[in-house]
């Protein structure tokens, strides 16, 4: 891999959801100072970037709109910006992006890889900042709703390629650029598993890969584990495999425990 932003690793990604309905922790941080409290916690817990988000996009959920957005994010960005760790906005409209990076974010991570809204490309090209682009089948309103691939890994893989190139075309260095394969986003439970045994796969595209597995319904269905609350240990399993298959970023709610399970394995190895 060529010269990249993120070019050491693992980075550990604290997730940070400023939502009333995100599917593990929807309102628990729905306040700002709440919020704040609990991005500065992921950062002592050694989260390298702190991933926030106003939008749950669980399967089902309903869109807010880019003001509703930017008003749950913002005050959480401005209470951040001096943590000492890149900020993330989660989002995939471009005023928001706009919004948190003037605030002091220093990243965009986007659901729909720069898809769902016309102005996103140009807004993250003029950023100058990294970004990631993630495969999702639909939007989280039909993602669910029988998702379909001919082959899911090269599917997946070639839009993740397409959007890439899409980005170059665009003025985004690919020294910029994560991908993510999206688990859970339009897929169903062996569609995950698939793409979860092939994370290598992905490291052909030349760009770091981005796993966001944490918590989500493929560890319940491997675990029989049906409260998200519960499932920390399969989450931290599960990095530990992409990590081992040469996943460099890692989405997750338990930024300690997957930190220590990745110095651990760094000391075997």
């Amino acid at each position: 891999m060529n010269a990249h932003f993120f070019n050491k690793g693992p980075y550990i990604m604290g997730i940070l959801n400023v939502t009333p309905d995100s599917f593990f922790d929807g309102g628990l941080y729905g306040k700002a100072r709440a919020a704040v409290e609990h991005g500065f916690r992921l950062a002592e817990e050694g989260a390298d970037i702190i991933d926030i988000g106003g939008e749950s996009t669980r399967p089902g959920a309903p869109p807010v709109s880019a003001q509703e957005e930017i008003d749950r994010v913002l005050p959480v960005i401005e209470g951040l910006k001096n943590c000492g760790k890149l900020i993330s906005v989660d989002t995939r409209n471009a005023a928001t992006m706009i919004a948190a990076l003037a605030a002091g974010a220093g990243m965009i991570n986007d659901v729909s890889a720069l898809r769902h809204d016309a102005d996103s490309l140009r807004a993250a090209a003029a950023a100058k900042v990294p970004v990631c682009l993630m495969h999702m089948q639909g939007d989280p309103q039909s993602m669910q709703k029988a998702p379909q691939y001919d082959d899911v890994v090269k599917d997946v893989f070639d839009f993740l390629n397409r959007r890439i190139a899409a980005c170059e075309a665009t003025g985004i260095d690919r020294s910029l650029v994560v991908a993510d394969p999206g688990i859970g986003f339009g897929k169903t439970f062996e569609h995950n598993m698939e793409i979860l045994r092939n994370i290598a796969q992905f490291r052909k595209l030349d760009v770091p890969i981005l796993v966001g597995v944490s918590r989500k319904s493929v560890i319940g269905r491997i675990t029989g584990e049906d409260d998200p609350a519960r499932r920390a240990a399969g989450s931290v399993a599960a990095a530990l495999w992409c990590l081992r298959q040469g996943a460099s970023l890692f989405r997750v709610h338990d930024v300690a425990q997957t930190k220590q399970a990745f110095r651990v394995a760094s000391a075997l190895e």
